[in-house]
């Protein structure tokens, strides 16, 4: 009976410290994003789509975020004359449609003032680039560094403000990219 008696306790001890482990608190967001990107090396290309992230407290001003986003727009590239190429007196070009995705991970540090909760954040993981009319598709390596500013409007529900430097590397070069965001968080 007191090996039994030992047993329940030491599964009821670990028990609580797992439970410890697991974050109770965080925010769900999903909104509008606005991305810039010098995928091309002619000019940059402005594209819109959307972010959702997931984030969970590990404790009150430290959480970690699952961060996912696409982008939809088109690019000028340079390349050989084609039916589809414009040289009006320079370099030949074409426009090709662009989607890029990245799925990032990393942590967030934030406080909470009144109705104001700023954050910044370091989010790695991957990016990959589709892009028609034959260029081809890419996937690298995606880091994303900024912060933002969450405005509670009632108690679980809040609006987003959100700027990231992103840096990706398709097709052998280094792209650095602006992305700003906004939208709804849902507090848990």
């Amino acid at each position: 009976m007191r090996k039994f008696g030992f047993v329940v306790s030491v599964l009821v001890l670990f028990t609580d410290l797992a439970a410890a482990q697991v974050p109770t608190s965080g925010n769900v967001f999903f909104g509008y994003s606005f991305y810039t990107t010098d995928l091309s090396s002619i000019d940059r290309a402005n594209t819109n789509g959307w972010e959702a992230s997931v984030e969970g407290k590990v404790i009150p001003w430290v959480g970690f975020v699952a961060d996912f986003d696409s982008h939809y727009g088109s690019q000028n590239f340079a390349g050989p004359p084609t039916s589809l190429v414009v040289c009006p007196g320079g370099p030949c070009t074409f426009s090709a449609d662009v989607t890029e995705h990245n799925f990032l991970f990393g942590p967030r540090v934030s406080f909470s003032v009144r109705k104001f909760r700023p954050f910044a954040e370091a989010l790695f993981g991957a990016g990959h680039v589709s892009v028609n009319n034959g260029v081809g598709s890419d996937t690298s390596f995606a880091t994303a560094l900024g912060g933002g500013l969450d405005y509670k409007i009632i108690k679980p529900i809040a609006w987003r403000f959100q700027g990231d430097y992103m840096n990706t590397r398709f097709f052998g070069t280094s792209q650095n990219n602006l992305r700003i965001s906004t939208g709804i968080v849902v507090r848990f």
